[in-house]
């Protein structure tokens, strides 16, 4: 996924904590308590502690924020609080509202942009079909905002203000601190050593690309999108809600937003999506999943392997070099022979890299 900045002054990039974004983040963990394994105490808890009729409301709006992020949550301009970061939403325009939480209707559209369901009627179409695979209620909930905006976010907002009476006021106090800090420190290294090195550790997912054709921000992600921040900005928005997901908002003609986890001391740096496709790739074969059992269990030759499972030096070589380019094999020579073993931690590690870049 890439934001090009070409020519974008640093002072038109931001790092800065959103409560609306944070909101999103926390109930899209409340919806999806899986992706979020480390917050399994808080959304429990939470969870249990919700009144029926509020987690009622809350089911009925989750599309919102449970498979998508909707770009209503994620504020270009982010504010000291939930209520002002509100009161901006309000502000925008209904065409554009609808398009942006019913998000669920234009996903193959995302990238090169879809006219809003309220003006499309193909769009309307496409939008009440989606809405049918997640049940009538979401049919109803759906049907409603398309036949009166300003009602349906009126209702949004106030679900927003319970959530924050009933349990995200008191989050928002125990994570902003966290926040406020990261997004300073981002901030200061940006100043200090430049953007690559902010956006870096930001998230380690993400690069600055620099060449003759310009200036880019790339994140690592099992997505291919392209958006231009000139005569806008970039904004960054620490989460601490987020892991694993990096979520960007590239919408034509919205000004780009990344939302990034801020860093945990527990988690290892995130695998590159191209890594774990190559060591997926190599175990997928069956002989080099046979040479893994071997590996697993100690260091052994080429020639140890060939006579073991019934094939030639050359095709175990060639098995082991796809092991090792995949970074599952570490080769260490004793005496005149190289032997070969699995490295346990990176295989083990691979269910969970896995997870984090389908889920990033």
């Amino acid at each position: 996924m890439t934001i090009d900045i070409t020519g974008l002054p640093q002072e038109r990039i931001a790092f800065c904590p959103s409560p609306l974004a944070e909101l999103g983040a926390a109930l899209h963990a409340l919806a999806e308590p899986a992706h979020h394994p480390r917050l399994h105490a808080w959304t429990t808890t939470t969870a249990a502690a919700l009144k029926p009729e509020l987690a009622d409301r809350l089911h009925e709006a989750d599309f919102m924020w449970r498979s998508t992020r909707a770009d209503i949550l994620l504020p270009p301009h982010p504010r000291g609080t939930l209520a002002e970061e509100l009161d901006d939403l309000d502000h925008m325009d209904d065409e554009k509202y609808v398009g942006s939480a019913l998000e669920i209707s234009c996903a193959s559209h995302y990238t090169r942009g879809a006219p809003s369901p309220l003006v499309d009627e193909r769009m309307r179409r496409r939008a009440l079909d989606l809405a049918a695979a997640r049940g009538p209620r979401q049919v109803a909930f759906v049907e409603r905002m398309l036949a009166d905006p300003p009602g349906t976010r009126a209702w949004i907002r106030r679900l927003l203000e319970d959530c924050d009476e009933a349990f995200f006021a008191d989050t928002w106090r125990r994570v902003c601190v966290q926040l406020a800090a990261d997004a300073r420190h981002k901030t200061e290294l940006m100043r200090r050593k430049g953007l690559a090195e902010a956006v870096t550790a930001a998230s380690a997912a993400m690069v600055l690309e620099e060449d003759e054709q310009g200036s880019r921000i790339v994140a690592d992600k099992l997505l291919q999108g392209r958006t231009s921040a000139e005569g806008s900005g970039v904004t960054f928005l620490p989460t601490a809600f987020g892991w694993p997901h990096l979520v960007a908002l590239h919408t034509p003609g919205w000004q780009p937003v990344v939302q990034y986890p801020v860093p945990t001391r527990d988690l290892g740096d995130a695998a590159a999506t191209q890594a774990v496709k190559l060591r997926l790739e190599a175990i997928a074969h069956p002989m080099r999943m046979r040479l893994c059992r071997s590996l697993a269990r100690g260091s052994y030759s080429t020639g140890e392997l060939a006579d073991s499972h019934g094939i030639t030096a050359p095709e175990v070589s060639r098995h082991v070099a796809v092991l090792k380019k995949a970074g599952l094999v570490i080769t260490q020579r004793r005496g005149r022979y190289v032997l070969h073993q699995l490295d346990v931690t990176v295989v083990a590690r691979l269910g969970s890299d896995f997870l984090e870049s389908v889920l990033r």
